[in-house]
């Protein structure tokens, strides 16, 4: 898709004519289709000539421990129990694991069932296991493979090498990685779905590279989802550059690496850009080559073309002298600077200038990036920003379609979505899909990411909805549904995710009348498989229905914190609402940021966040063994993974739990591409306003200020009587604020009724804290 004239991509930085080694050639495809071209590349160039590439798994501790265990016929249980005995720390061998376990030693030590167990494990630990398939890789040969390599069929007819990927390089077979990227799976689904809901088609080949919107949302680092562009390091990154043309964002992923960022040339580059610092060229021959970059040498293409257009070297030479001097080999490097210098020469260029040029060549060869993978993956970033631009429903379903396996993410861009004003609406039996679709008001949940569902039910469902119209009723929907399909199960957990709310039921009725409804349609699925169903059946089946109306029970609706968790239990998140949500205005006056922002801060900064533990894990530090927590936190706007190491643990292990609501003091971590937060204090929510609260700020404007609303507010004060300072801030014509105290008579006691009665007098905003 990429006009390599354009951009300056040359052939021989791909396949150099004089190069030993053959390529390293990555291919990204939809991850949907990768399958495709695996066959299209087996019928072109025979089966006989193809593989893909074996890899083999090797005996870990837990592994290990449990196939000893099964062979030895332990029970289960017991096997398990070992197993989770030994930390989750990469690479762990189970010497090390009775080092830091010490109940895992003292089992060892004491049941000699144990002791076998264990010593037969250390025996086989490490050992080859399984073969398994590598996940990209495809081996391609001119002749029968079966010349070269041995080859082996996986349990599922697969042909894979014998002999893994290093050992094919260095008998000089050709490997490729056909990668499958989920970016373009999102692409190609959000062009379908923008054709569905719009009769738009959408070329994606030919998007205009000079969008508005498109580099608004950049300049904005309105870049969740966008592929390369989402860590908080490129947002913040987005925020200073403000890209401008699509030649920047090439720039800005080749620049994203930690040497450019270490050595300094990425500060130098956007100061460059926004003209705070001057751009100079040691040659006038220089500025073609390096003008899209402001004079610094970003790509290793622009090392090529200046040894090509400055000294004369063919292509070839010039990516042969690229190579020599990224590997920096003395010998190699005097006769590479020679050359550079003679070749400079016969085109007038002193030899003081030719050094001084070369010298910027070698300083910048490490830090070069390959402009032509650079230049392909902008243009997927440029494509996924331009539909989130232009279309935002419709890439945020595909989006969250693609992810529909990992709630983190899908939290994530749920959380996005909302933040875009895009509505997210829970599972519907009589609209949902099986994945997230596109309905009037917002996105749909798909009635895959509900919790026991599978395929099939899923195509009953919406084959009888697509035959005789939506379920009236619950009566109507077990009648229809295949029950061997949608069983029990499936029903009760999309009753308890909402998909039957559109029936106009409590969710509480609905799992009362469950049972009955089911007999009642198995009853008579029995009778129409057995042919006994009539025409006079389906007057009965009306009154039948009827009946059963008026049996629903009148019961209330479960308790919000009930409908909210069993919600969170089917989907893996809150839809309808969040259990934070009636503590907004809490979490807004006592957080430091919210989490969506953390990236802003300082790295080391000392904050307080306030939210839910959505996720906890338990583990053990490496070097002494003591136990710790690793927890996300999540508010209102994001998520923060908290790491709880063991002196803060010992003293608040009862707060570290699933959906336990606190607020969190510690130091932000800014160093990874997601910020952590680094817990030192952990109080329950409740407790927040008592131990934080050190005065009550009302802000009052002077100009129409009347007695009866000071006395008014005496009252309200004298009402609510405690030990926590009132300030009144008044507000003067010109902007000025004067703070006075009200004097200790009128200290109050922190709770929310205090602050909505305030601000039902005052106005909305009017009470502020000082913490």
């Amino acid at each position: 898709d990429i006009d390599p004239l354009r951009y300056g991509l040359i052939f021989e930085r791909f396949l150099n004519p004089e190069r030993i080694s053959m390529p390293d050639i990555d291919i990204d495809f939809c991850y949907e289709r990768r399958n495709e071209v695996i066959d299209y590349v087996i019928n072109k160039y025979s089966k006989k000539n193809v593989a893909q590439i074996i890899t083999f798994g090797t005996m870990m501790a837990k592994g290990v421990v449990r196939d000893v265990g099964r062979v030895m016929g332990m029970p289960y249980a017991e096997v398990d129990r070992i197993a989770k005995l030994i930390p989750n720390e990469l690479n762990i061998s189970l010497e090390r694991a009775m080092q830091i376990e010490p109940e895992l030693a003292e089992l060892y030590n004491n049941e000699p069932n144990i002791t076998k167990l264990i010593d037969i494990s250390r025996k086989l630990e490490g050992l080859t296991r399984h073969a398994s398939t590598h996940a990209a890789g495809v081996v391609i040969s001119q002749d029968d493979l079966t010349n070269y390599v041995p080859l082996f069929q996986t349990s599922d007819g697969q042909i894979t090498t014998g002999v893994p990927m290093n050992s094919l390089e260095k008998i000089g077979l050709l490997k490729m990685d056909f990668l499958g990227l989920k970016t373009l799976t999102v692409i190609s689904e959000s062009i379908k779905i923008i054709k569905r809901t719009r009769s738009k088609d959408l070329d994606i080949e030919k998007l205009p590279l000079d969008d508005e919107k498109t580099y608004k949302l950049l300049a904005n680092a309105e870049s969740t989802g966008i592929f390369q562009l989402e860590s908080s390091g490129m947002r913040d990154l987005l925020k200073k550059l403000k890209p401008e043309k699509f030649e920047e964002i090439i720039a800005l992923l080749a620049l994203f690496r930690p040497g450019p960022i270490g050595s300094g040339m990425l500060d130098d580059f956007i100061k460059r850009k926004h003209k705070t610092s001057q751009i100079k060229y040691d040659h006038p021959m220089l500025e073609p080559v390096l003008k899209d970059t402001y004079g610094i040498i970003v790509f290793q293409e622009q090392i090529m073309r200046i040894a090509s257009d400055l000294a004369g070297f063919s292509l070839a030479q010039a990516d042969t002298l690229r190579r020599a001097i990224s590997k920096k080999t003395p010998e190699v490097m005097v006769e590479a600077r020679q050359n550079f210098v003679d070749g400079a020469a016969k085109k007038n260029i002193k030899k003081e200038t030719a050094n001084k040029i070369f010298n910027q060549i070698e300083y910048f060869a490490g830090y070069g990036f390959n402009k032509s993978h650079s230049t392909a993956y902008a243009m997927i970033s440029y494509r996924t920003a331009y539909l989130k631009a232009n279309f935002p429903v419709e890439f945020m379903t595909a989006l969250l379609t693609s992810e529909r396996d990992n709630t983190d993410k899908i939290a994530r861009y749920i959380s996005e979505a909302m933040h875009m004003d895009i509505k997210i609406l829970p599972s519907d039996v009589n609209e949902s899909f099986a994945n997230f679709t596109v309905v009037e008001g917002g996105i749909r949940f798909g009635l895959a990411a509900v919790k026991n569902v599978g395929q099939s039910a899923i195509d009953s469902i919406i084959t009888s909805r697509a035959k005789l119209g939506k379920f009236k009723s619950i009566y109507d929907f077990t009648q229809r549904v295949d029950s061997r399909l949608v069983n029990r199960k499936v029903i009760e957990s999309l009753i308890k995710c909402g998909a039957f709310d559109s029936l106009e039921l409590h969710r509480s009725q609905q799992i009362a009348i469950l049972d009955r409804a089911m007999e009642i349609a198995g009853g008579m699925q029995k009778d129409k498989m057995n042919g006994q169903f009539s025409f006079f059946d389906t007057f009965d089946m009306q009154e039948n229905f009827q009946k059963t109306f008026q049996d629903v029970p009148d019961i209330p609706e479960w308790p919000e914190n009930q409908l909210l968790a069993y919600e969170k239990e089917m989907l893996g998140f809150y839809i309808t609402k969040h259990p934070l949500a009636s503590y907004e205005r809490l979490l807004k006056n006592y957080s430091s940021s919210p989490m969506v922002a953390l990236s802003a801060l300082r790295d080391g900064e000392e904050v307080r966040l306030g939210g839910i533990m959505s996720r906890t894990k338990i583990t053990t530090t490496r070097r002494t063994g003591e136990k710790m927590a690793i927890v996300r936190l999540e508010d209102l706007t994001g998520t923060v993974e908290t790491l709880v190491f063991p002196r803060t643990y010992q003293k608040f292990a009862n707060l570290v739990r699933v959906d336990s609501m606190v607020f969190i003091t510690g130091k932000i971590n800014l160093r990874e591409d997601e910020p952590k937060l680094i817990a030192e204090e952990i109080i329950p929510l409740e407790e927040v306003k008592s131990k934080f609260t050190k005065a009550v700020l009302i802000r009052l404007k002077t100009p129409g200020l009347e007695k009866p609303l000071l006395d008014n507010l005496k009252n309200i004060l004298s009402r609510h009587h405690g030990k926590v300072p009132v300030f009144l801030s008044f507000q003067e014509p010109d902007g000025r604020r004067i703070n006075v105290s009200a004097g200790r008579g009128c200290a109050v006691k922190m709770d929310d009724i205090l602050l909505d009665e305030i601000e039902n007098l005052c106005g909305t905003g009017s009470v502020g804290f000082k913490t």
